[in-house]
């Protein structure tokens, strides 16, 4: 049996003495793992870095089994990426996540998420923005996703302010506000307000946002934890926005 297929590269891990194990995350056939024989040669590694996007020739005796890729380079984005503190920390980030879903399991939109985000992790605040909405797409395809575009109790789609912790909606302002002590925010760049960014508090909000469902959905039933990588991007984050501000003169001392 055998297949090809472009995919991302999310890890690598030795095998014997030569070869690798090969986990990429594939347009048609979902994430996969085969052997690269020869993975661990100076010809072959440059290819076998996280971000780089590969075309995989994919075989096996049987499709249950494991199998082999052979893999050519498309994009090497590796070198680019490694440079980047927040884009390190995202691609692992990004990696863990995905290994929450069955392996060899399609999911195109992730798939194509991850594609287009590929270009942007290096640049923090960006990074930042794309791995919260890669979160709330994947609570989606693991089928716990919110409804962030409309108030769960009045309908509009105005000034969302707060997501309920019981049903995962939006709520508006004014109809959140008796209970606002015991609802989450809704940083306003996730919410319909097109061209809004968001700064290093709108971030930790949204992560704050995301991690809740991911613990209470995902994590918890499964009886694991967040990826450490996730407290790593938040961190480089936060160092991104600090010297931004000083170098901006905001620096509060």
């Amino acid at each position: 049996m055998e297949w090809r297929d472009e995919g991302i590269v999310l890890g690598t891990r030795k095998h014997g003495e030569t070869s690798v194990i090969l986990e990429v995350m594939t347009h048609a056939h979902g994430r996969h793992l085969g052997m690269v024989r020869g993975g661990r040669s100076r010809k072959q590694q440059p290819t076998l870095q996280p971000g780089n996007l590969v075309e995989v020739l994919w075989r096996a005796r049987l499709d249950e089994h494991m199998g082999t890729f052979q893999a050519e380079a498309l994009e090497l984005n590796a070198a680019r990426l490694f440079d980047s503190a927040s884009a390190i920390f995202a691609i692992q980030t990004l990696a863990a996540h995905l290994r929450l879903l069955p392996e060899r399991d399609p999911h195109t939109s992730l798939y194509e998420a991850l594609k287009v985000m590929i270009a942007h992790l290096d640049q923090p605040q960006a990074a930042g923005e794309l791995v919260v909405r890669f979160e709330v797409l994947l609570l989606e395809e693991l089928g716990f996703g919110l409804d962030l575009a409309r108030c769960a109790a009045t309908g509009t789609r105005d000034d969302l302010a707060y997501v309920s912790p019981k049903s995962g909606r939006a709520v508006s302002r004014e109809a959140g506000a008796p209970w606002h002590d015991r609802m989450l925010p809704l940083p306003a760049f996730l919410g319909a307000g097109a061209g809004v960014r968001a700064d290093i508090a709108a971030l930790n909000e949204a992560f704050r946002l995301t991690g809740f469902f991911l613990t209470r959905s995902v994590y918890e039933p499964r009886g694991i934890v967040a990826p450490e990588a996730r407290s790593g991007l938040l961190g480089a984050l936060a160092r991104h926005f600090s010297r931004h501000d000083i170098a901006n003169g905001n620096n509060a001392a």
